[in-house]
């Protein structure tokens, strides 16, 4: 087990009466345990926390009259992730799959798996089924992409990143997702934070489910997904975006961290080739 801080700062300059969705809380699982949490708004608004979607995602919802809104979320966080033998993983057929992962097959809006299954067949068709194929599919996209900040916007999708060949984490996920889900491997988007991260941000990983369980991946390759927080899970970013806002609100600042306070040997590099599971 291994204790972690997280944490955002952030400041919207809102300009007409604006409803807000912030996505920014720590996911409830049963390998994450929260033992500290917070949440501050500056001015003092209520709102309403509650759960979201088929994940149950942990959300705050308020409405705010034009200010400069301020929120400071903290959380402290035992982890205990799971490491397997990765030989031992392999794909599970599409009838033994259970029905609550079957919407992770589909289509959605960032990850065009229908567009993609000729590409996914040539380039991973003939790799060793299980965790080795995923593998192959983050090492091709951390090796064929640019990671590169601002290069992508709200409405790139795994098809636009394939044809540019560079984006941002969220890109990079989602492009990996449509290529497992035209293999026939369920996957889904995960948003949270991430030890080791730099710059420090909000990072989007995903999950391939895989024998009888999720696991988590990262084709970005940036933080170790031993040390990953998950705050929100969905079919793609739409799913699990940090902040929903109606109305009319510009981000003007935003600070995020992770940061390990209690040792572990887990959090290095040399670690990423281990199967991880942080689902229940």
């Amino acid at each position: 087990m291994t204790t972690i801080q997280v944490g955002c700062d952030l400041t919207y300059s809102v300009t007409n009466p604006t409803s807000f969705l912030f996505n920014v809380a720590v996911a409830r699982t049963g390998h994450q345990t929260i033992t500290q949490e917070i949440l501050q708004l500056n001015p003092n608004i209520q709102y309403e926390a509650s759960t979201m979607g088929t994940e149950d995602i942990q959300v705050y919802r308020l409405t705010v009259e034009p200010c400069d809104l301020q929120l400071q979320y903290r959380a402290t966080i035992d982890l205990r992730p799971e490491i397997y033998d990765t030989s031992r993983i392999i794909e599970t057929g599409y009838s033994q799959l259970p029905n609550e992962v079957l919407p992770y097959l589909n289509p959605s809006r960032y990850c065009e798996s229908d567009r993609l299954t000729h590409f996914a067949l040539r380039m991973f068709g003939n790799v060793e089924p299980g965790f080795s194929r995923v593998t192959a599919i983050c090492d091709w996209i951390n090796s064929n992409l640019d990671y590169q900040a601002g290069s992508t916007g709200e409405s790139t999708s795994a098809c636009d990143v394939l044809i540019q060949r560079v984006g941002v984490c969220r890109d990079y996920a989602h492009l990996a997702i449509a290529l497992c889900r035209a293999l026939c491997i369920p996957a889904r988007y995960i948003s949270g934070y991430a030890v080791a991260l730099q710059p420090p941000d909000f990072h989007g990983f995903f999950e391939a489910y895989l024998g009888a369980r999720w696991y988590l991946f990262d084709a970005t390759r940036m933080a170790p997904v031993e040390g990953f927080v998950r705050i929100g899970t969905g079919r793609d970013a739409a799913d699990a975006s940090f902040a929903t806002i109606i109305g009319e609100a510009a981000l003007t600042y935003m600070a995020v961290w992770a940061e390990q306070t209690a040792p572990n040997q887990i959090f290095n590099q040399s670690v990423l080739q281990s199967a991880v599971s942080t689902t229940n």
